[in-house]
């Protein structure tokens, strides 16, 4: 990893400057997206390189929507988000937002951890999304040891609101193959189980059992 050349790039959109740069740890390679405003301020959020995958790929679609829209209109502003998208992965959310305001239209991107409340964001402007997109990918196809593709091809995360309780499941690999993480969250309590893909049709079955056994007895 220390022989790789160039680990960033540099977008400049309006009055910003962003840097894309491509960092590792212990637990793997992630990127570091991070945002200077004119007057120095910085926001920054991190993400894996499976995260930044599906997340370049969302981009795609938020710019195909981005240049189908109607003209901004100053005096008309459409409330709320103009498009949305969620990502989950492991104990974080990712919020993608696209927004209009009467200085222009702007992706919003958030990064929220399940435990707690911690949230961080950086704002894209919309003319700029493609590009931004393109550097990012640039990083993605050059520096992905894998993680980036398996992402892609993998069944995505999904999250279930039952009640005051919060469900993840997450596809997940390791030494002895795939498996499925079911997560319980509720404020700061985090509880999981593993299901390895073996027995995911079976688990499935019980579920199906306790369901119709309930429906009958009602």
């Amino acid at each position: 990893f220390q022989s790789f050349k160039r680990l960033w790039r540099m977008v400049l959109m309006e009055s910003k400057r962003f840097y894309l740069d491509v960092k590792e740890n212990q637990r793997g390679r992630f990127i570091k997206i991070a945002e200077i405003s004119a007057d120095g301020r910085k926001n920054q959020i991190l993400m894996t390189f499976s995260t930044a995958a599906l997340f370049s790929q969302n981009l795609i679609q938020f710019i195909d929507f981005y240049r189908d829209l109607d003209s901004l209109d100053p005096e008309n502003l459409r409330q709320g988000e103009l498009k949305s998208e969620v990502m989950y992965k492991d104990d974080k959310k990712y919020h993608m937002d696209l927004k209009e305001n009467a200085r222009g239209r702007f992706l919003k991107v958030s990064e929220t951890f399940t435990r707690g409340y911690s949230r961080f964001q950086v704002f894209i402007p919309a003319d700029g999304m493609g590009e931004f997109q393109h550097n990012l990918g640039e990083l993605i196809d050059e520096y992905d040891n894998g993680d980036a593709e398996e992402a892609l091809s993998a069944p995505q995360n999904k999250h279930l609101r039952i009640e005051n309780k919060n469900f993840y499941f997450d596809i997940k690999r390791n030494q002895q193959g795939r498996y499925m993480s079911i997560s319980e969250a509720k404020g700061n309590f985090r509880n999981s189980i593993l299901v390895p893909e073996s027995g995911w049709e079976s688990f499935r079955d019980v579920l199906d059992d306790y369901v119709k056994q309930v429906k009958e007895g009602d």
